[in-house]
């Protein structure tokens, strides 16, 4: 057991309230209220000690990942880091940075500020936004030097005209709708669309792009339709004598499980972060998950048998057994769905979470009894906790939880990458 400070134990970090001292004038009395603090020390707290919850991003598993998928699509396609919702919540601008490092040559975000950030974060590689920006957002386009999709001619017009009146060019990918009907030009009306905007001499027709709806699917007859499609709306513009540019439709699916529809460059978006995009591509390629989601003890008590824990009390107490409580909850994105449904890590164990997770705050339980050979554990406050992680022999993944709400990864790791929780990189 850890010394015991300020009535908590197992607190590992003694010698950083060491380190910290508070500023008072020396002959004020106590008690004035008028205390001064130092600002700039204030601001050496670690985030970690503001708040006993946390995520880890292992920028190796980034560059794993990433140069696995280039090893794959060889010379001459470029590779594509999609960095969009804070690089699924692991942090776009360190994300951009080390993907670009490891081989991707193009950025892909869904909005324009998540653009700008990217700009104001020094990166400098080409970046695209994967749907059609609102008019308004022109200016910022051309100011911080971001190629937009068009599927719109009101859209190219304005863009061009705007990107003409300040001498510039008004580069752009062309968005091709071959069957997700969610954004795009209709796949055979390319070449239409093309003679409606194409007479603007700002234009410039960087790449062409569509998106798969279901690369991530065991059945393939819709991925084939959408693939015979675009290779139709291709043939068209180049038999028009229109240059398509930089084709891409392959996203982390596609990229991995279909190298005929790699053309000139694929999109990495979940695969870059560690997640396999359906469950044929785990035997065909090794990705190492980035995130991992950890606490520390905030509370560790014996709760008698048949009481209660947390809202509604669900959870009844069968005896001999310590609740803990660690501070993270669903606004940190441990969804409330999951309540009971997920394991914690201490010290190489697995401990089920129970109650109903909080907010802010949720519980697990630890069975002090003795089994066996099994080793006894006896979490203490300050004490670190694997929410999602891997420790010795032990694994709590987000696609477990994924699975266990019928969701998809992206929602799950988006979810933790929220602003409130301190983001450690490692």
């Amino acid at each position: 057991m850890g010394e015991l400070i300020n009535g908590f134990t197992g607190f590992a970090r003694k010698e950083a309230l060491g380190a910290f001292q508070y500023a008072r004038d020396a002959d004020r009395p106590r008690g004035s209220g008028t205390a001064s603090f130092d600002p700039d020390k204030l601001r050496l707290i670690p985030s970690t000690d503001r708040r006993w919850a946390w995520t880890e991003i292992d920028l190796n598993a980034i560059r794993h990942n990433a140069s696995e998928v280039k090893r794959r699509i060889g010379r001459g396609c470029r590779l594509m880091a999609v960095v969009k919702a804070d690089a699924y919540g692991h942090g776009a601008v360190r994300c951009a940075k080390t993907a670009l490092n490891s081989g991707a040559e193009y950025l892909g975000v869904a909005t324009v500020q998540e653009a700008i950030e990217l700009r104001e974060g020094l990166v400098n590689a080409p970046i695209l936004v994967l749907s059609e920006p609102p008019m308004e957002a022109i200016p910022l386009l051309l100011g911080y030097k971001v190629m937009p999709s068009v599927y719109s001619p009101e859209f190219a017009i304005q863009y061009a005209e705007a990107a003409d009146s300040f001498g510039l060019r008004a580069p752009y990918h062309l968005a091709v709708n071959t069957g997700m009907n969610r954004i795009g030009v209709r796949h055979d009306e390319v070449v239409a669309f093309m003679q409606q905007v194409s007479f603007h001499r700002a234009l410039d027709l960087v790449g062409t792009f569509t998106h798969f709806a279901t690369a991530d699917c065991a059945e393939t007859l819709d991925f084939q339709i959408q693939v015979k499609r675009f290779y139709e709306a291709l043939s068209a513009l180049q038999a028009a004598g229109i240059d398509p540019g930089i084709v891409h439709a392959a996203n982390s699916a596609a990229a991995i499980r279909y190298p005929d529809v790699h053309f000139g460059m694929v999109r990495l978006g979940i695969a870059l972060y560690g997640f396999h995009p359906c469950q044929q591509t785990r035997t065909m390629i090794d990705l190492r998950p980035a995130m991992s989601v950890h606490a520390r003890i905030t509370d560790a008590r014996l709760v008698p048998m048949s009481e209660g824990v947390s809202y509604g009390m669900n959870y009844r107490s069968p005896g001999s057994v310590k609740i803990c409580t660690v501070p993270i909850g669903y606004a940190d994105g441990l969804r409330r769905g999951l309540s009971g449904c997920t394991d914690f890590i201490v010290e190489g164990q697995r401990f089920r979470q129970v109650g109903n997770i909080c907010m802010d705050q949720c519980m697990f339980e630890v069975d002090l009894r003795t089994y066996g050979a099994r080793r006894k554990v006896d979490p203490q406050v300050g004490d670190e906790v694997i929410v999602v992680g891997r420790q010795g022999d032990s694994v709590v993944t987000i696609d477990d939880m994924a699975n266990a709400l019928g969701t998809i990864q992206h929602e799950v790791a988006i979810g933790f990458g929220c602003s409130r929780m301190a983001r450690v990189y490692v």
